[in-house]
């Protein structure tokens, strides 16, 4: 008999956090994200907000609970990547203008 956990969060950017907590996700969890109560997967198509829902599939019961201790740290870490990513992408410029807006001083000719 299988033992099963759904962890279901909210989050202002819920794409970013499930990409976070994919890597650390074992053979028996799926983590997608909803977005009003409608799985679209993690690939994000304009609007952040959303559920992250993971799924728990293990043999045994123990191993279910520290599939769940192990999944809720790496949830707390996920959250934290994705609020200094927020942080670091809201104080960037949306048009950065040209690469240059002086001329250069220095010599670009060579002479032999």
């Amino acid at each position: 008999m299988s033992r099963r956990a759904t962890i279901r969060t909210d989050h202002d950017d819920a794409t970013l956090v499930a990409r976070a907590l994919d890597p650390d996700n074992t053979d028996e969890m799926t983590t997608t994200v909803e977005r009003d109560g409608v799985a679209d997967g993690t690939d994000g198509d304009g609007d952040r907000t959303g559920t992250v829902v993971t799924r728990i599939d293990r043999e045994t019961t123990s191993g279910l609970q520290s599939t769940v201790d192990d999944y809720v740290v790496n949830l707390a870490v996920a959250i934290d990547i994705a609020s200094q990513a927020q942080l670091v992408q809201d104080d960037r410029p949306t048009d950065t203008g040209p690469v240059s807006d002086t001329d250069t001083d220095s010599d670009t000719t060579h002479n032999e």
